[in-house]
Order: C-alpha cells, then structure tokens, then sequence
C-alpha cells in the first residue's frame, strides 16, 4: 500500500506518496520530475542512475525509497549554486569529458563523493573511485583528467 514519505531532496522537503519498495530513481523522475538520474541497466551495474545519500553514492535504481527515510538526497539537479555551476561540474565541461552524457551526471555524483573524502586524488584513486560508473562512449581519460582538474579547484574548500 502506497503511503505519504517525506523526502530531503537537493535541500528541499517533498512529499510524495509511494510503495515502500519503489525505487528511489522512479520517485525521483516520475513524482519529482529530476531527470538527471538515468535508467541504465536496472541492477545497480552501470551508474547511470547514482545519487548522493548523505554524501555517499548510491544507484538510486536499487535503492527502495522506503529505505531513503529522513536522509539527505542529492541529484545532480542539487549540485549547482546560486547560478553557478559545481566546481565538477565545470571540470567536465571544461575537459571535454562527456560525448553522449548519459553516464556524466551519475560520474560527476560519484567524483563529488570522491573528493569530499580525498581532496588529492592519485589517478588509480579516481579510477577507483568512479569504479562501476560506466562510459560507453569511452571517455575515461578525459573523465579523470576532469575530476583532476576540480580536485586542483577545490583542494581545501569544503565545496568539493
């Protein structure tokens, strides 16, 4: 039986009413109209569809919504500021990272979670950490030059 949760969504409190074990990525998408999480593979394998769920990522394609309780959600839609883009943000435009986009803001989530843990990561660190985020375009150098490039921005600011 569908019941009425609240969600803390990029900031904000919504309600939305739902199945417990609706994913989290539906809810997103369909009752919130945040679209920047994408639908891939449905099992949690590609990243597409990764979230921040305080701070952590997560494959919102999985993950129940009634599981998400009173916890902090973050899309991508929740990464820019008064206007201005997330320093990530702007290293993957400015590094030419994406091509198609469908994996970009599930990579840029996962860097972002990355560099609020390591404000100087090596390069096998990165690769590590955007493990299971997939790019079928094949831009991975370009991706991590661009999470290089944000860890340079933001190394000692607490907005990475």
């Amino acid at each position: 039986m569908a019941e009425t949760k609240k969600l803390r969504v990029n900031g904000g409190e919504h309600a939305v009413t739902a199945e417990d074990d609706r994913s989290l990525l539906s809810v997103l998408r369909e009752d919130l109209k945040l679209t920047g999480a994408h639908y891939g593979c449905g099992e949690g394998q590609c990243g597409a569809c990764t979230v921040l769920l305080d701070g952590k990522p997560v494959r919102s394609c999985i993950t129940p919504v009634g599981s998400v309780g009173g916890r902090a959600v973050t899309t991508i839609e929740g990464l820019e500021k008064n206007g201005a883009l997330h320093p990530v943000q702007q290293a993957f435009l400015d590094a030419d990272a994406m091509q198609c986009g469908y994996c970009t803001p599930g990579m840029i989530l996962s860097a972002v979670a990355l560099l609020q843990k390591n404000h100087t990561p090596s390069e096998t660190e990165i690769e590590h950490g955007l493990q299971g985020n997939i790019c079928r375009c094949g831009t991975y150098r370009r991706i991590v030059r661009a999470v290089q490039r944000a860890a340079e921005r933001t190394r000692g600011t607490a907005r990475a």
